[in-house]
């Protein structure tokens, strides 16, 4: 009873959303958000595809999330291997200095970061949000891709190392590939964390052509009333991206997830 009614809270506003979205804005005026819409209507999505606009806020924040993405969990898998199967002087240290990023939360920065970027003349442009999720992310990273080296037995490495192959081709050739359940987790989370970020792209940009989705929302919100059901309908277009990539790698979350769970 209690995960249907968990369920239930969590479904509302998602039937608001899609009630909303297939309906003209003066009909949502008139019937309220919540009437299902007979017929529904696609004259929303057809409005936001001509205008163009979210075709560049689309745009950017795949550019943004891709990057961020991709360079984050890069350097989680360099820092993971380094912490997980190389043992070096102040490891320990190294490795809590880097965890203890994620205690703190983003609005402590916000004033720092925020004169930073002006000073090295980054503000207003893709590349600051870039650096900032890959910031925030290496800590995440770090942890996760930490944890299951250490789980790999320390012998797969050993043996590597009298074939001949140095850490790099140990890191890339076996220890990667072993490790494509966490990855596909870990990517999963970035990408869902770096595209439904608000925070940050307010903060940072300013022109409305590098505006990411989320932000591209509240530029749709109409000229003399705030227009519902393009918003609505922006706001199902930017989720089919996360919904995809979880969708293809579900199988690889889950068994990331439940990895370490039951011991063979």
């Amino acid at each position: 009873i209690f995960v249907i009614i968990i369920c239930f809270i969590f479904l509302v506003p998602i039937y608001g959303a899609f009630a909303t979205a297939f309906r003209l804005n003066k009909e949502i005026i008139r019937e309220g958000f919540w009437v299902i819409p007979t017929p529904p209507r696609i004259d929303n999505f057809l409005y936001i595809w001509r205008q163009g606009k979210v075709h560049y806020f689309m745009y950017n924040t795949i550019v943004v999330t891709a990057l961020a993405t991709v360079i984050s969990i890069t350097l989680g898998c360099l820092t993971g291997y380094a912490f997980g199967k190389l043992h070096f002087r102040m490891d320990l240290v190294l490795f809590i200095l880097i965890i203890s990023g994620m205690f703190f939360p983003p609005q402590v920065v916000l004033i720092p970061l925020y004169k930073f970027f002006t000073t090295i003349k980054l503000l207003d442009t893709l590349l600051a949000l870039i650096v900032v999720h890959v910031g925030f992310g290496l800590p995440i990273c770090t942890l996760i891709m930490t944890n299951f080296f250490r789980g790999i037995p320390g012998e797969l490495r050993s043996a590597a190392m009298i074939d001949g192959c140095n850490d790099w081709i140990i890191l890339f050739r076996i220890m990667v590939p072993l490790a494509k359940p966490a990855l596909t987790a870990l990517t999963i989370l970035q990408f869902t964390w770096i595209w439904n970020d608000f925070l940050w792209p307010l903060i940072l940009i300013q022109t409305e052509r590098k505006m990411t989705i989320q932000m591209g929302v509240m530029q749709l919100r109409g000229q003399y009333g705030i227009a519902w059901g393009t918003q609505a309908a922006t706001c199902l277009v930017a989720t089919i991206p996360t919904l995809l990539i979880f969708l293809f790698m579900q199988k690889h979350f889950i068994r990331g997830l439940t990895m370490g769970a039951v011991k063979e």
